[in-house]
């Protein structure tokens, strides 16, 4: 016979209260407010801030769950919010935490064992996500959980208004595996804002918070009889939501990191990582220096530029912006994104090599040690250096020489030969510890790269080497970058500036040839995408191989750096420093500068400017154009020519290429006949002798070699032996035709 209750509603209330009260009360006055849940909520990413706080990118930084952002009842569509109260809790708005008439049904059911709803509110539920010690166990929760738990749903509803409960609900509830919160479902799932889910939508979510680990069947049966209590009297299409909840159930759109700035945001976690706790939780957002409007569009252009490319086999690219002022980092592309097979490579950080962009400081270098002068004549011509592992012969990106010319069309023109020479004069581990100062981050020694450093044989990052222009920006100041905004100091008082890594004489040298658009006609044209309508200095550059071209350069208030090439290391195809890199450059300095001026910097103390005129050249006309020149006071003068007796040129004849003691060897698969050794020489009305007998005139002679060791000597126009090399043959020779001159 079925039992009776007799207790009226209201007693049956009180008694339950009363009791559950003295059970539970530790657990349900340890509730937290609605501010102070919604302050501890912790989304299981980081978003990456600009420097105005718009969302740059969202970084996965707690891989144990997926937690959207908090979002706000009103940002919750009607349909969810109707489909989770008929889903969960109908009388929502009418029960005071607990709803005793679902209680009292469930209660029956269980005692007859007849199938009834669980009685379990919103606010029940939220309890017990709130609370660890009221949180559902794998076997269900226990009597003293469940009392518990009414006990705290009461009070919540006391503390809370019904639309705080129902929001921190939203937020807090899993839906499917690692899914947490209305937000993180929508975007995984929908792939949109939970502001925009529609009836059907709404309805496969609220049948996930019954069965979130169900068989796509089941949610979807659930979720059609949510959609018919929703829409009653509609008619409700079950099959095609069985279709519809099998596709979206499998979906994982919300990906771990989205944004426009995936390797700046690593790189700024990271960098906050190893500057705190590495078990510290991750911060919700952070603010970083890039500037968005900025990020958008030097993606926009690298990657625009990429697809132009890539019939010239490059895939990847990296843009970096400084500001030369501060240091702090206003863009950060990292790689091309989905035109890449190496999204995740950093082509910001990665170490590649720089190519011609390591001229710019060497010959800032050389200035500074008063070696040469931005008129000083540097031989461009055949050279062959002597060094431990052999011949070192560099030649020019045309495979043409253009005899002297002065250091400052050498630079501008990015003329190898000449560059190579002036590293002569600094030497390579000289320069080495000059780089290693500017914060390029060279693993070997001079010694080890030799001359080839000249020609950037080292690797360096896109970074490093755009904050070295930096510093040639900041008249030879160095400064770290940042990539988060620093704290403002203190005192008003201005802070003591560093003394200058480099020569500020010579680094606006550098900066007024990088800046001349006519000393680097030679290599470039008039009409080169490297001028600007406004006042820039750049350097472009390309490594062995065409595996790297880069193009960087300053303005008055930044510093813009390219990198364009393959992650691979694979070689393109037919790029030069004018159609990788540099059309890039120039549209985000366009960019910057379309509303802000860039001038000239002005000229610090210890500068000359002067008049200067060249001598003349083989063809009897001046070797360059008349000029005004800037120098370091004291190496002025007014006449630069082969005669001068300067260090760029011999005041008498002498022998360039080959070595003194230079050995060679014949190539066995090749015909004697047909091999032969360059010589070269300075001076005029020269003539050369073998082995004591007349062999040509002129400057350049070809040799057929002859096993043996040969003595060559250089004969001015008097007769007298100027100067002479002993090289050896090595290899089979043959039988010299009648009348060949050995």
């Amino acid at each position: 016979m079925p039992l009776a209750f007799s207790f009226s509603s209201t007693a049956r209330h009180t008694l339950a209260v009363v009791l559950l009260t003295a059970a539970a009360a530790p657990s349900a006055w340890a509730l937290a407010s609605f501010e102070e849940v919604k302050r501890d909520f912790r989304s299981s990413e980081t978003a990456v801030l600009d420097r105005q706080g718009e969302l740059l990118q969202r970084v996965r930084t707690d891989p144990t769950v997926r937690r959207g952002q908090w979002t706000a009842l009103a940002d919750v569509s009607p349909a969810l919010r109707a489909a989770m109260v008929l889903s969960e809790d109908k009388r929502f708005y009418e029960h005071s935490g607990v709803d005793w008439r679902a209680a009292s049904a469930a209660a029956w059911g269980n005692l007859w064992n007849t199938r009834t709803r669980g009685a379990s509110t919103i606010t029940m539920q939220l309890a017990g996500l709130l609370d660890d010690d009221l949180r559902r166990a794998a076997g269900g929760r226990s009597f003293t959980q469940k009392i518990g738990q009414t006990v705290a749903a009461t009070q919540l509803e006391r503390r809370w208004r019904k639309d705080q409960i129902l929001e921190a609900y939203l937020n807090t509830v899993p839906f499917r595996g690692e899914i947490v919160g209305i937000d993180a479902l929508s975007r995984t799932l929908f792939s949109k804002a939970p502001s925009g889910l529609d009836a059907r939508e709404a309805a496969v979510a609220a049948a996930l918070v019954r069965a979130p680990n169900a068989r796509p069947a089941l949610v979807a049966q659930r979720a059609c009889e949510v959609l018919r209590v929703m829409e009653p009297g509609a008619k409700t299409d079950c099959e095609a939501l069985d279709m519809f909840t099998s596709a979206v159930v499998q979906r994982r759109a919300f990906e771990p990191n989205e944004g426009i700035a995936p390797h700046a945001a690593r790189r700024v976690l990271r960098e906050l990582r190893d500057a705190g706790n590495d078990k510290a939780t991750a911060p919700t957002s952070v603010r970083t220096t890039l500037r968005a409007p900025l990020q958008r569009y030097a993606l926009d252009s690298l990657q625009r530029h990429l697809r132009e490319l890539r019939d010239r086999h490059v895939e990847d690219g990296a843009l970096v912006v400084l500001d030369n002022a501060s240091g702090e980092v206003l863009a950060w592309v990292g790689s091309s994104g989905p035109l890449s097979q190496a999204a995740e490579v950093d082509g910001v950080t990665a170490l590649r090599q720089p190519g011609s962009t390591l001229k710019p400081l060497l010959y800032a270098q050389a200035l500074a040690e008063k070696r040469i002068t931005a008129a000083s004549l540097i031989e461009d011509s055949s050279a062959q250096i002597s060094t431990a592992s052999g011949l070192y012969i560099p030649q020019n990106y045309d495979r043409r020489f253009k005899g002297p010319v002065s250091a400052r069309t050498a630079l501008a023109a990015s003329l190898n030969v000449p560059a190579v020479r002036t590293l002569v004069m600094v030497s390579p581990e000289a320069f080495a510890r000059e780089l290693r100062a500017a914060g390029l981050p060279l693993r070997e020694s001079g010694d080890y790269y030799g001359y080839s450093l000249a020609l950037g044989s080292a690797e360096v990052s896109l970074l490093s080497l755009a904050n070295a222009y930096r510093m040639m920006a900041n008249g030879g100041r160095f400064g770290a970058t940042t990539l988060t905004p620093r704290p403002a100091p203190a005192t008003k008082a201005k802070p003591v500036e560093a003394a200058p890594l480099l020569d500020p004489r010579a680094a606006f040298i550098v900066s007024d040839i990088l800046s001349d658009p006519n000393a680097r006609t030679r290599t470039f044209g008039l009409d080169s995408i490297l001028s600007t309508r406004f006042w820039t200095a750049v350097k472009t550059g390309t490594s062995k191989d065409m595996r790297d071209n880069w193009a960087v350069g300053w303005s008055q208030r930044y510093t813009v750096g390219v990198w364009v090439g393959n992650a691979s290391g694979a070689s393109m195809w037919d790029v030069s420093g004018t159609s990788g890199a540099a059309p890039v450059w120039a549209e985000v300095m366009r960019f910057l500068h379309a509303r802000e001026p860039s001038r000239a910097p002005a000229p610090p103390a210890g500068l000359v400017e002067a008049r200067v005129s060249f001598g003349p050249g083989a063809d009897g006309s001046p070797l360059e154009a008349a000029r005004s020149e800037w120098f370091l006071q004291g190496t002025e003068q007014p006449l630069f020519a082969l005669d001068t007796g300067m260090a760029s040129d011999a005041a008498s004849a002498r022998i360039t290429a080959p070595a003194d003691g230079t050995i060679l060897a014949l190539d066995p698969d090749i015909p004697p006949q047909r091999q032969r050794v360059r010589f070269e020489s300075e001076g005029r009305g020269v003539q050369w002798r073998i082995d004591g007998k007349f062999h040509a005139r002129g400057n350049s002679a070809q040799w057929l070699p002859w096993p043996g060791r040969h003595l060559i000597e250089l004969v001015d126009a008097s007769g007298k032996v100027v100067d002479q090399r002993r090289v050896e043959v090595r290899g089979a020779g043959v039988v010299a035709a009648k009348g060949t001159r050995r």
